[in-house]
């Protein structure tokens, strides 16, 4: 079994990862690490929780720690993280921290919704790595407070969902400034013909590795969908989550406003809720995510864009209280619960309206998704156009209930817990 003291790691890096524990790299890790190691560019295909945060982070500072410079004031940057939101950011430069925590490289951050004063005086004194998305970042290299010519080692960081966001004529203008003499990675989850052509533009003769496709991920999560009317989705909420092994859920609505109101209804049935979304300010998100990670509230509600980056370990369970309209992004939501090689739970809660949706994310994934019958919330209205089983590439897996003493269709009762 590789280790990380076969990759060549430098002992500072070893031993800031045997401080946290880690003693074996994921697959992402190991496939990644060496050929950047090597100073080449490299093309990974893995979705976030697959651990590429390490698999970039721990060549970018040992790349620095190996090829040093003279030290000088306001030094310009040698290393660029460029990633889609400020919470990606802030984990990418924890993680940045917590592993050149020997090497004594100093890092920035870089993001909007927040005062520029403490980023400005920070780059003036000079910082040899920053991780910063991208309007931030335009807006201090306008102003001449960013200098990206000494660039050495840059890494751009989830680029399909730059490509969603919006962001992707920025991250165009920003690779511009770049030096042509640089070493690259780019990570993305899916490979659109945008982010192909932006690759090739990017990289040069990269090392491609791929884990952990998207349908891998689904297969490892045990999924139901239950039938309701829009107008009872809430109680159906609170009496799923009256189930204690629910022991940290993400629940996923359309709207921000869904979001409140049902992060509001939680708290007033006794459930802790925090709810994330664009319209929060930073410290609020920031303060709603450390609950959340701490356990003190056992529920985060978000929107899909407030929700892009996140990553919390020991998420138990994913709840669409919304169905996406973009098949894609079930995958994706999913994805959170199921990292690092463990199982996970998804339910999804599916109205009338919602019902075209459900076939499009079938077809997707290529897999039925049980319905999960005997809550006290189902819908009357019958549905009969989900997919048979002969229009699907895969049979159906067989998740838990929705509730204790809930009905599978065709199956016995069970319980939306872990067991």
């Amino acid at each position: 079994m590789t280790s990380f003291a076969s990759l060549r790691l430098i002992d500072p890096l070893l031993q800031a990862l045997t401080a946290k524990g880690y003693d074996t790299p994921t697959p992402i890790q190991a496939q990644a690490i060496p050929p950047l190691l090597d100073g080449k560019d490299l093309l990974g295909v893995a979705q976030t929780g697959t651990g590429k945060t390490a698999a970039f982070s721990l060549p970018l500072l040992q790349h620095l720690a190996t090829h040093e410079v003279p030290k000088r004031r306001r030094a310009p940057p040698r290393a660029l993280v460029l990633t889609p939101t400020r919470e990606l950011a802030s984990q990418i430069g924890d993680n940045i921290a917590a592993y050149g925590k020997k090497l004594k490289q100093r890092h920035i951050v870089i993001f909007g919704g927040v005062g520029q004063r403490p980023q400005v005086d920070a780059l003036d004194r000079g910082v040899p790595i920053i991780v910063a998305t991208p309007g931030r970042l335009l807006d201090l290299m306008q102003q001449g407070h960013v200098d990206l010519s000494a660039v050495e080692f840059f890494v751009l960081d989830e680029a399909d969902r730059m490509l969603d966001m919006g962001f992707i004529h920025d991250v165009k203008r920003v690779i511009a400034d770049l030096p042509d003499r640089r070493q690259s990675a780019l990570f993305s989850a899916t490979m659109p013909d945008v982010i192909v052509k932006l690759a090739q533009k990017l990289l040069n003769e990269p090392v491609r590795v791929e884990v952990t496709p998207p349908a891998t991920t689904v297969e490892r999560i045990e999924q139901g969908v239950l039938f309701v009317e829009k107008e009872d989705k809430r109680a159906l909420l609170a009496e799923i989550l009256a189930n204690p092994e629910l022991e940290r859920t993400l629940v996923f609505t359309r709207t921000k406003h869904g979001a409140n109101r049902a992060a509001k209804y939680l708290d007033r049935q006794g459930v802790t809720a925090e709810a994330i979304h664009g319209n929060k300010s930073q410290g609020a998100r920031e303060r709603a995510l450390d609950r959340f990670r701490r356990g003190e509230a056992r529920v985060l509600v978000a929107t899909d864009i407030a929700a892009r980056g996140i990553d919390v370990p020991g998420i138990t369970h994913v709840i669409n209280f919304d169905l996406p309209n973009i098949p894609e992004s079930y995958v994706h939501r999913i994805g959170r619960t199921a990292r690092a090689g463990h199982d996970g739970v998804a339910l999804s809660f599916c109205d009338v309206d919602e019902r075209a949706y459900l076939r499009d994310i079938e077809k997707t994934i290529r897999q039925r998704i049980d319905v999960l019958e005997g809550h006290p919330y189902a819908s009357k209205i019958p549905f009969n156009s989900t997919p048979k089983k002969s229009d699907t590439a895969k049979s159906s897996p067989k998740p838990r209930g929705a509730r204790r003493g809930g009905r599978r269709r065709g199956g016995r009762g069970g319980s939306a817990g872990r067991r």
